[in-house]
């Protein structure tokens, strides 16, 4: 293909600005965004400095991030409609949003929201279209049974692999960062496949980002290990 070619398509991309700081979801987002042609990661953000400074270099993405970034919910959606940028907020578990900034966003989803929901509202939303499931905005989540259960069943080690791989750590750097060989990082995974009913890297850290109690646990563990190294 052409370079002019590629350039007319990768502009046809809705630019996406992704900010998160829980790395595990922000990253495991990341991997099924970057699955879809009509969808570009422009920039990652962890914190909110950083978020506005992406927000006022850039124009017309559409602005992922969560309820909890800020108390400033407002002061965040002016710099977002400043940049002639639309903002789809990620509603934390327990959370609500007044109407008053509902009014001001174009999407909202739940923490917990599976991967072709989140695709399939980025793009309406791209399409100029409004998501706002009021059921969901207002809905208390129930307990993540599957994840606590699932989490009973897991080693620490496998509970550190499984923060590796949702950071995107292949098995030799998995390894590297455990001290022990890269067979043994197989022999976990093969266990951990078994212990969560999934099957690639990929389901895991959905299955991952998508269980509340299997993230926390990995997020702890991912802290522990940066910390240590």
């Amino acid at each position: 293909m052409c370079n002019v070619c590629a350039a007319k398509e990768e502009q046809l991309a809705e630019r996406i600005i992704l900010a998160d700081n829980q790395m595990i979801f922000r990253t495991g987002v990341a991997r099924v965004l970057s699955l879809e042609d009509d969808l570009q990661i422009a920039a990652q953000c962890a914190d909110l400095p950083r978020l506005k400074e992406v927000i006022g270099s850039m124009r017309h993405c559409i602005v992922l991030f969560p309820s909890s970034i800020t108390l400033e919910l407002h002061e965040l959606l002016d710099c977002i409609e400043q940049a002639e940028s639309k903002a789809v907020i990620i509603l934390e578990h327990g959370a609500s949003l007044d109407d008053s900034i509902t009014q001001r966003v174009e999407g909202v989803v739940l923490r917990s929201v599976a991967a072709p929901q989140l695709v399939d509202c980025l793009l309406r939303v791209a399409a100029g279209e409004r998501i706002l499931q009021r059921a969901s905005v207002k809905a208390m989540p129930s307990p993540d049974r599957v994840g606590a259960r699932v989490l009973e069943r897991l080693t620490p080690k496998e509970i550190q692999i499984i923060a590796l791989v949702a950071e995107g750590c292949k098995n030799k750097e998995i390894a590297t960062r455990l001290a022990t060989k890269e067979q043994v990082v197989k022999n976990y995974l093969r266990s951990i496949y078994d212990k969560t009913g999934v099957s690639d890297r990929l389901e895991l850290a959905l299955f991952t980002i998508h269980h509340r109690a299997l993230a926390e646990a990995a997020e702890r563990a991912r802290s522990i290990l940066a910390r240590s190294a």
